[in-house]
């Protein structure tokens, strides 16, 4: 099986001064702004990073539903959160950092178990998987 999904990007004007748009081929995001100043500045807007984290802790926390569901357990309530690292290297600028923080409550388990199974999750979801080049860290919490 073969799934394809889209997202596309419009920009004009130079890096700074310039302005852009994403979107998703869902429609989640359309015509969505982005640029300069909301991706070093702080100002709304989206940015690249944010959307690869928000992208990155919905693939985990399915993953984490899916092993969870072999292990004979289910979530009541998770939530992931994924912290991206860019900073200014040598070769311009990378993401250098990917920190996934979970808090789940999950009944028949024990914290061990969870982590366990998380870790499980982080290593096999394909935005993990996707991500390799960069370091992925985690912390689990049971509720």
């Amino acid at each position: 099986m073969q799934i394809n999904r889209t997202g596309s990007a419009q920009w004009s004007g130079g890096l700074k001064d310039g302005k852009g748009q994403i979107s998703t081929q869902s429609g989640a995001l359309k015509h969505y702004p982005y640029g300069f100043s909301s991706r070093f500045e702080g100002i709304p807007g989206t940015n690249p990073e944010e959307l690869i984290g928000a992208a990155h802790a919905g693939c985990f926390t399915m993953a984490l539903s899916l092993i969870l569901e072999e292990a004979g357990l289910r979530a009541t309530d998770m939530e992931t959160t994924a912290k991206v690292t860019l900073e200014s290297v040598e070769s311009g600028f990378a993401i250098t950092a990917i920190h996934l923080t979970l808090t789940g409550t999950v009944p028949n388990t024990d914290e061990r178990t969870f982590i366990e199974l998380a870790n499980k999750a982080k290593a096999g979801c394909p935005v993990s998987k996707a991500l390799s080049a960069v370091p992925i860290s985690l912390d689990v919490k049971l509720a």
